[in-house]
């Protein structure tokens, strides 16, 4: 039997919306303070009263990954924004117009790419500064992820871009970004929502890399990244404390990486 992606959807659809559904939550209630200190309780394991256990500051973990997703997340979807908005808008002019066009936006595509990408991340954040907060972060990872979305619309463009479709526009005198967002994007919408599900996915690896080499998001704000960076020192003694934030972002990755491959099983 063919595999149309349906099971992947589910799977995927359970696991990440698990984690957006506590980051909703999140918005309104905790069940703790995630600021609140309590010395005599720090390192405490989980427990009714701690579902995640506490931090070596006693703050209650389950709360603070709540809180967390909400950083981690904002800065994945940003970052995604971008490079879908700047990556597709040049992928299409490249595949569309050709010539010098396509040579000049492609050669730039090439240059980004010859970098490793978390290192000119973290080389940007160092020139930029952190202190714009987060914002510094979404910057620096949304310039990295306009190549793929880039490439990705310029592919969709040139299979496209003799179409009979894209033929009749142009003899009937539509404009070029007529053309562009109103004949061809249209037809690239599911690769470029699997490559938005699989991008956040690794947006947030991204985020929480930083974060854990103390580029991303700064305390108090909670983040996964952060946390796991905290977490390193008890790993022995308090293993519950890297677990949790380390659970969560393998759950959101998982997830989203499941609900990609369905997408891309079904309408790719």
């Amino acid at each position: 039997m063919k595999d149309n992606g349906n099971l992947d959807l589910r799977i995927g659809t359970v696991l990440a919306g698990t984690v957006f559904l506590l980051m909703l939550v999140s918005l309104f209630y905790t069940p703790w303070d995630v600021d609140k200190m309590d010395v005599s309780a720090r390192l405490s394991p989980p427990s009714l009263n701690h579902l995640f256990g506490t931090d070596n500051f006693g703050r209650d973990i389950f709360s603070r990954v709540m809180a967390g997703a909400k950083f981690t997340l904002f800065v994945a979807a940003s970052t995604v924004l971008i490079g879908i908005i700047i990556g597709t808008i040049l992928g299409l002019t490249a595949g569309y117009f050709g010539g010098a066009a396509d040579e000049c936006i492609m050669r730039l595509i090439d240059a980004l790419n010859s970098f490793p990408g978390i290192l000119l991340a973290l080389v940007m954040v160092s020139v930029l500064g952190q202190k714009q907060g987060p914002y510094t972060v979404v910057l620096a990872l949304g310039i990295l992820f306009i190549p793929s979305f880039t490439r990705i619309a310029r592919n969709g463009a040139l299979s496209y871009r003799n179409s009979e479709f894209i033929k009749s526009a142009e003899i009937f005198g539509a404009s070029a970004p007529r053309i562009l967002f109103v004949h061809l994007l249209p037809n690239l919408f599911p690769q470029l929502i699997a490559a938005v599900v699989v991008g956040t996915s690794n947006a947030i690896l991204a985020e929480s890399s930083m974060s854990y080499l103390g580029l991303g998001i700064q305390p108090p704000a909670p983040s996964w990244g952060r946390m796991l960076f905290e977490a390193q020192s008890y790993l022995f003694n308090a293993p519950w404390f890297s677990l949790s934030p380390g659970l969560m972002i393998m759950l959101t990755v998982l997830g989203l990486n499941y609900i990609g491959e369905g997408l891309r099983k079904k309408y790719c």
